[in-house]
Formats: structure tokens, sequence, C-alpha cells
């Protein structure tokens, strides 16, 4: 009994970090649009399927960036 509860915590988990990539990118997404306009199918796809810690890197990136090329740059 105890590896199935095992798989399920585990299921859970990958659930609740998948729930929380997608939002992050919706709220990129969005802020993204806001300040340059609409973005290019293979731009939503980049950042739909970046992972939590490029988002969260890209969205402090968004404050300051005056293209979306400099959000996308690495230091």
């Amino acid at each position: 009994m105890e590896w199935t509860e095992q798989w399920k915590h585990q299921g859970l988990q990958q659930g609740l970090q998948q729930g929380l990539q997608q939002g992050e990118a919706a709220l990129f997404l969005r802020l993204a649009e806001l300040r340059f306009g609409p973005l290019s199918a293979d731009t939503r796809h980049r950042i739909e399927s970046a992972d939590a810690e490029t988002l969260l890197r890209w969205g402090e990136n968004l404050l300051s960036a005056g293209s979306l090329d400099e959000v996308f740059s690495e230091p």
C-alpha cells in the first residue's frame, strides 16, 4: 500500500509544479503582450514551454527591457 501512496504523492507534486508553471507562463504572456504588443506563435511557444526559473528571470528582465529580445537575453 505504501508505494501506491508514494505514487499518488509524486503525481500530485508533478501536477502542482505543472500548474504553477502554466500560471507563471500565462502571467508572463499577458505582461509581455501589454508591454510589446502581440507575440509571434514561436515566442508564445517558447514562453509556454519555459521552466519556472526561466520565467522568473525573464519576468525580472521584462521590467527594464526596451525590447522583447532584451527580455530573453542572458546576462
